[in-house]
């Protein structure tokens, strides 16, 4: 009996015909895919969010430091003053006395010759607190048009808690010219007018052994009423007597030692802290 030979595989059938010939099918035209695009803006943009985001989050974290510090600030002065309760020391200008004025008569540009003699008294109502002041610079001016008359300097001191200090200022103008028009109409040669009087000087606070920095304050005076002194009498005129003598005349007294009025009525003073920032002073 013969042997049977089976094929090795499956025979691969013949391609279909094309439109029902014989020939083979044409191949399907392929799809030409345009590629996917993708801008390269976003990768930049990605980049910019994230730094955004790295710039909020150092601005937070130094908002929080920031309000901490307040915190620890505010905590540390309330416990400074419920300690040892800070007040300002008072000034308080006690007598003023006018006792040299010459103003010239000049209506363009009169000169004017003044002195002021104050006596302030300084107090220290703090119970732990020490004040140490550096000089004290005076000045004095009118009222109404702020026209100078002088200034003066004193030497600044320790104040010690509790204290009570008196100290004298001579404010002096020699030879001044001053403004025609202000000058008119604040300084009379008789009757009182007002004056305001200023001190500058820079001031520190001692509390045990420790010490603050200086910071500068203010003590500003007003509604002080100061009296020139009289003007001296007149000489009598030389007359010839029944006999041909001439009478003397009476000698003339002095601007300055004519009686000048003192003003005892006590005017307190406004103590204002002045606080410098670069080139601005509050």
């Amino acid at each position: 009996m013969a042997d049977r030979v089976y094929p090795a595989a499956k025979p691969t059938p013949p391609p279909p015909m094309a439109n029902g010939g014989g020939g083979p099918a044409a191949p399907k035209p392929q799809m030409y895919q345009r590629p996917i695009y993708r801008p390269q803006g976003q990768a930049k943009s990605r980049r910019g969010r994230s730094c955004r985001c790295s710039l909020c989050c150092c601005f937070c974290w130094a908002l929080l430091v920031v309000v901490l510090l307040a915190l620890v600030a505010a905590a540390a002065g309330g416990a400074f003053y419920v300690l040892y309760r800070p007040q300002r020391p008072s000034f308080t200008v006690s007598s003023v006395r006018l006792s040299t004025f010459n103003l010239s008569s000049s209506t363009t540009a009169p000169v004017l010759t003044d002195s002021i003699q104050l006596t302030v008294t300084a107090k220290n109502p703090n119970k732990k607190l020490v004040y140490f002041y550096d000089d004290f610079s005076f000045s004095a001016a009118t009222a109404a048009n702020a026209v100078p008359l002088g200034d003066a300097t004193v030497p600044g001191f320790a104040h010690d808690a509790g204290n009570t200090t008196v100290f004298t200022a001579t404010i002096t103008a020699a030879g001044v010219t001053v403004d025609p028009s202000g000058a008119g109409s604040d300084l009379k040669m008789s009757g009182a007018f007002s004056v305001a009087i200023d001190a500058d000087t820079r001031a520190g606070v001692k509390v045990g052994s420790l010490k603050t920095k200086k910071m500068g304050i203010q003590v500003h005076c007003e509604g002080i009423k100061v009296t020139p002194p009289s003007p001296p009498p007149p000489a009598p005129k030389k007359v010839k007597g029944k006999n041909g003598t001439a009478l003397a005349p009476a000698p003339a007294l002095d601007n300055a030692e004519t009686t000048a009025m003192v003003s005892t009525a006590a005017h307190s003073c406004k103590v204002r802290v002045r606080v410098k920032i670069w080139k601005w002073t509050f």
